[in-house]
């Protein structure tokens, strides 16, 4: 069985605040226990040196069990709940998925 990575990566809009910031990715964090098959979320704020980030600030990384844990969390309820928080956050969004 193959997992199923989520990867996002974020630019939040000039205006928001750490504290703003830090209340998003709490509502990420609670997907955890919301989601059958979300096996693991890891976010942070990027730190690299090489400046490639395109200022995109922060990334997560979301890993579900299966490709059915994944298609039935993008429709699911807490995650709609999330995005509701945290889009109207966002100035720039990239999601990119893949098997691992």
């Amino acid at each position: 069985m193959t997992s199923i990575k989520h990867l996002g990566l974020l630019q939040f809009k000039k205006e928001i605040s750490e504290s703003q910031i830090e209340t998003c990715f709490l509502e990420l964090d609670s997907l955890a226990d919301a989601i059958p098959g979300l096996l693991e979320i890891t976010h942070g704020p990027y730190i690299g040196t090489e400046g490639l980030n395109e200022n995109f600030s922060h990334g997560f990384i979301m890993t579900f069990a299966d490709q059915a844990a994944f298609e039935a969390y993008l429709p699911h309820p807490e995650h709609e709940k999330v995005k509701a928080i945290v889009l109207p956050c966002i100035q720039k969004l990239i999601v990119f998925d893949f098997n691992a």
